[in-house]
This record gives C-alpha cells, structure tokens and sequence, in this order.
C-alpha cells in the first residue's frame, strides 16, 4: 500500500448526552468521501480515542468501514497504554479487513528503542496489515529513532509509511535518507511544504476535517503539480489556521471548525472543554480569509473542489 494525498484522523460526534452519535459519524465519513480527502483515520487522538471506551473503539471501527466500503482506505488506529489492549485493536481491524493501521509508541511507558519496536512488532503481528507508523514524542514521551527503525523494518516488510510528529527536521531528513522504504507522511502542520520538499507524498491532518479542499490543494501544487511558489503562497494562508489549532484547544478547535462546516459534532468528552465564544470567533474568522485566499490562489485540478465544499 502507497500512501499518497490527504489522510484525515476523523473526529467523533457526540449526542446531547455524551454518547457516540453513529449517524452524524456517518455524515462526517460522506462529507470526507465527497470531499475527496485520500483516506480516513479512526482511532487517532483526533477522533478521542482517550476517551472511548475498547467497545466503542471496536465498534466505530466496524461501522467506518461499513460506510466507506472500498471508496477509500481505512486506516485503524491501534493506540493504547497496554500493548494487549494494542494488539485486540489490531486484530479487530484485521477482521473489518481495514486496509492499514496506525501504530504509535504506548503513552506514559517510555519504553526503549527496543522495547518500542518489541511493541509495534507485536501489534503488525496481530494484523499483518500495512503499518503507518506515528511518532509523536510531544504526545508519547519518546521518539522513534534510528534502532527502532532498523529493527522493525528488518523483522517486517509491513512498516510502510510514517505520520512524522517530532517537529524536528533532522528526523524527517534521517527519514528521508536512510529509509527510503517507508513513505513519509506529514504530521507536523506547518512543515508541510519541507516535508513535501523532502519526498513526502502525504499529510495526515485535522484540519482536513473541515477545510479539506484547501489542503487537497496544497498537497496538489507541491506533490502533483511540482509548483512549490503556489505551495507557498496556499501554506501562507493556512498559516494562521494552524497557528490557532496549537493554542491549546486543537481537538476543540477541530469539532467547531467542523459545526463551521455544517457537520453536527456535539462537543468533547472530559477532560476537554468547548471553545468559548471569543475563540469561536476568532476560528471562524480565520477559516472564512483561508477560504478566500486559498480560493483565489488555485486555479487548476484542484478549483471544483474548493467550489464544491466551500
């Protein structure tokens, strides 16, 4: 499996009374679908996975591919404290015949490089799925370094794309030189463009929950189109979108940016909280010039598309 595109972590509606709301987790699906996003996450810390339950978890997964179908690639987030508890994940995804799945270092643990890789070895064994990888140390507590990756691409031909998070350019460039094998994914918003610049065929982004043409366009003019001033010049008007999701309130600003999008959301769980209505303000401020601006810079495969979810 390649990865290549817009792979959106989808978020979770909730009724009134904090309970998972299928049928509004089935419009969000259709909107991304019809929005042409590339593939679908569920699981990830986006979709507050924290805060589900194992049986919910399971059972969002089998109703995500029951609505997608083969339309596009499901990705099942496999991401929990225990490695058991990592391990049923992958097998139920697996028995939904999910197309991949997300395997992240165990949060708090801090394992060792090899205890890292003993875990995800013990997820992709439990699947035997293609494996995005996500390093995310700001989230886990530890990074994927170089023995991680040398040992489980050695033990399984699975491990075939990474979602990036460090932020930090020298692990994308050791990424980029030394396994070439695995396809990098963006998971660091605002170094989009350099991921690109370094090879990268696709983002896994939130934002693309709401405002999917707009990074669908970015990633056309830097991966398809090779225009990297056009990049520059959609990714300067993103900028202030991804400035306001790192302000403390990124699963919060997602859900409104969502409600923004006509999607019903129905809020966060706890320990979350909603955005107040200074910020909503502010968000929908932000999204409205994106949209204006991102508009008025494409011009090409991507412009039905920001007609059609605009």
């Amino acid at each position: 499996m390649k990865f290549e595109g817009i792979y959106t972590p989808a978020i979770t509606p909730l009724t009134s009374d904090g309970q998972i709301d299928t049928t509004a987790f089935a419009e969000v699906l259709e909107y991304l679908i019809d929005a042409k996003v590339h593939g679908i996450i569920i699981g990830g810390s986006t979709g507050e996975y924290y805060a589900q339950t194992m049986q919910e978890r399971l059972e969002l997964a089998a109703l995500a591919k029951q609505v997608i179908g083969r339309r596009l690639p499901l990705i099942v987030g496999t991401g929990a404290v225990r490695t058991e508890d990592s391990v049923e994940y992958a097998k139920a995804a697996r028995a939904i015949k999910a197309d991949a799945i997300l395997v992240g270092s165990p949060p708090y643990a801090l394992p060792t490089q090899q205890e890292n890789a003993a875990h995800a070895l013990a997820i992709d064994k439990a699947a035997g799925l293609p494996v995005m990888l996500y390093n995310y140390p700001g989230r886990m507590g530890v990074s994927m370094g170089r023995e991680f990756f040398d040992i489980v691409t050695r033990a399984s031909k699975n491990f075939v794309a990474i979602k990036e998070s460090s932020g930090e350019t020298a692990q994308l460039h050791m990424l980029a030189r030394e396994f070439p094998n695995i396809d990098i994914s963006c998971g660091w918003d605002d170094q989009a463009i350099e991921f690109f610049a370094w090879g990268a065929r696709s983002w896994t982004c939130a934002g693309s929950n709401f405002v999917p043409a707009e990074h669908v366009a970015l990633y056309e003019a830097c991966v398809l189109e090779k225009d990297f001033d056009k990049g520059r010049r959609i990714m300067t008007a993103m900028l202030p979108l991804m400035d306001f999701l790192e302000g403390g309130k990124f699963v919060q600003s997602i859900k409104y940016g969502c409600e923004l999008a006509g999607l019903r959301t129905g809020g966060v769980r706890a320990p979350l909280q909603a955005l107040d209505a200074s910020e909503k303000r502010s968000l929908k401020a932000i999204v409205d010039a994106l949209k204006r601006e991102v508009a008025a810079i494409v011009d090409g495969p991507s412009s039905h598309l920001l007609k059609k979810v605009a």
